[in-house]
C-alpha cells in the first residue's frame, strides 16, 4: 500500500506572535516544519511528503527542509486551497492513501500514524480525536462568559487525517472554489464520506499560542516545567512546668515544657503547616485533628513525615526552610545548630538550606510575659508539572 503526506503549512500564524511564521520558527534547534516533515519521512509505511508553502516563504523552507526528500507546492489563501493544491500534486502518481497534516504540529508519533493508517484501510477516513475534559463557555459580545455548552458529544480533532486518495479527491471535486472547511473531515463528511475517529494524542498539540514552542521543547527534553512558591506557617502552644520543651524534634531539658495535645512541638506544627501551605493541603488539624485521641503525646516528626510525603505526591521538592521562635525562654541559641541538624535530617536538605532563628518581643505580650511560645515558618518549594 502506497501512502503519501500532505503537509500543510501556507499560513501566517499571526496568533503566536513572531518575526517569521510560526512554522518556520526554532524548536529545540531546529524549525517546526523541519520536525514535523520528520516524524513522516522516518515512518516505514510513508512513501513521499509533499509540503504546500507560501510562496513568499520559499526561502525559509528551503532552509528548513535542507536535504530533505521533500516536494513542494505553493498553497492558497484557505487550508482548503492549500489541501486541494497538494492533491493536485499528487495526482501523477496517486498514492492509495492520502495523510493530511498541519506543519505547526511537529509533535506526532508513529505510533499515531501507524494507528490512523490500519483505521483509514477499514473506513473511509480516520482522524485522531480528544475527549474535551475542560469546561466550555460561549461569550458574549463584550468577551465575558455566558451560556454554558455541554461536552457531552464533542471531541477535539487533531491532524494528520488520512483517506483514500480517490475518494478525497472526488470529496474536494464537490467543493466550490470559494468554499472554506475547517479540516478534511469536514470536506469528507459533506460529501458523504463515513469516516472513524481514533483516540489522539495530547502531544500532538498545535502550535497556536506565545508558550506552545516551550510546553515542546519541555516535551522533546523530557523536562517539566517547574516553579517556586512560599509556604507559611505559624503555631502557638502555652508555656507550663515540666521537665523538657520539644523544639524542632529536639528536646531541651530544663523546667519548661509546652502545653498541646501532642507532644507540643511549636516549630514542627509551624513547619507542617508552611510545606502543607505550599500544595494547598490545608493545615495540620485537617490531617491530625486533635479531637481525635490517637494523635495525643505523638512525636510531631510523625506530622513532618506526612506534610513531606504529600510534597512528593504533588511533584514538589522542598528547597529552603526558615524558622524564627519568639520566646523569652529558653535560650534557643545553644540548641540552635542541633534544631538544624536534627531538621536537616527530617528533611533530607543540606544544612546551609535550614535556618532556625529566634527573638523576643521586648517583655510585651503573651511571650514577654512567658505564658507562651510562637514560632513563625517560611519554606520555599519547586513544583514541577509534566
Amino acid at each position: 500500500m502506497k501512502c503519501a503526506v500532505i503537509v500543510v503549512g501556507a499560513g501566517r500564524g499571526t496568533r503566536h506572535g513572531g518575526d517569521i511564521p510560526k512554522q518556520y520558527q526554532c524548536l529545540a534547534g531546529q524549525p517546526v516544519f523541519r520536525r514535523t516533515l520528520l516524524g513522516f519521512l522516518n515512518h516505514t509505511q510513508i512513501n513521499s511528503v509533499i509540503a504546500v508553502i507560501a510562496s513568499e516563504d520559499a526561502p525559509l523552507f528551503a532552509k528548513a527542509s535542507e536535504e530533505l526528500n521533500v516536494r513542494t507546492v505553493f498553497g492558497g489563501a484557505t487550508r482548503t486551497a492549500s489541501v486541494r493544491a497538494g492533491l493536485q500534486a499528487l495526482s501523477g502518481d496517486a498514492p492509495d492513501l492520502v495523510l493530511i497534516h498541519d506543519a505547526a504540529r511537529p509533535m506526532v508519533s508513529q505510533d499515531l500514524v501507524s494507528r490512523l493508517i490500519a483505521a483509514a484501510t477499514k473506513t473511509n477516513g480516520a482522524a485522531p480525536g480528544l475527549n474535551i475534559s475542560d469546561a466550555l463557555k460561549r461569550l458574549g459580545e463584550d468577551g465575558a462568559p455566558e451560556d454554558d455548552v455541554a461536552r457531552d458529544g464533542l471531541v477535539q480533532v487533531q491532524t494528520p487525517q488520512v483517506f483514500p486518495f480517490g475518494l478525497l479527491v472526488a470529496a474536494y471535486g464537490q467543493v466550490r472554489e470559494d468554499e472554506a472547511f475547517s479540516d478534511d473531515l469536514a470536506v469528507a463528511r459533506a460529501a458523504g464520506m463515513d469516516c472513524t475517529l481514533v483516540e489522539g494524542d495530547p502531544d500532538n498539540f498545535k502550535i497556536t499560542h506565545s508558550g506552545d514552542l516551550h510546553r515542546a521543547e519541555r516535551l522533546l527534553s523530557g523536562q517539566s516545567s517547574t516553579f517556586c512558591v512560599t509556604g507559611t506557617g505559624y503555631d502557638v502552644h502555652k508555656i507550663i512546668t515540666g521537665s523538657q520543651m520539644m523544639l524542632c524534634g529536639v528536646p531541651i531539658k530544663g523546667d519548661l515544657a509546652l502545653l498541646g495535645h501532642s507532644d507540643a512541638d511549636a516549630a514542627l506544627h509551624a513547619l507542617t503547616d508552611a510545606m502543607l501551605g505550599s500544595i494547598g493541603a490545608g493545615d495540620i488539624g485537617d490531617h491530625f485533628p486533635p479531637s481525635d485521641p490517637q494523635w495525643r503525646g505523638v512525636d510531631s516528626t510523625v506530622f513532618l513525615a506526612k506534610a513531606k510525603t504529600l510534597l512528593g505526591q504533588h511533584n514538589a521538592r522542598l528547597l529552603h526552610v526558615d524558622l524564627t521562635i519568639i520566646c523569652e525562654r529558653p535560650k534557643i541559641k545553644p540548641h540552635r545548630d542541633a534544631m538544624r541538624e536534627r531538621l536537616a535530617g527530617l528533611l533530607g536538605l543540606e544544612l546551609h538550606r535550614i535556618s532556625v532563628k529566634a527573638t523576643t518581643t521586648e517583655g510585651l505580650g503573651f511571650t514577654g510575659r512567658g505564658e507562651g511560645l510562637a514560632v513563625m515558618a517560611t519554606v520555599s518549594v519547586e513544583i514541577s508539572e509534566h
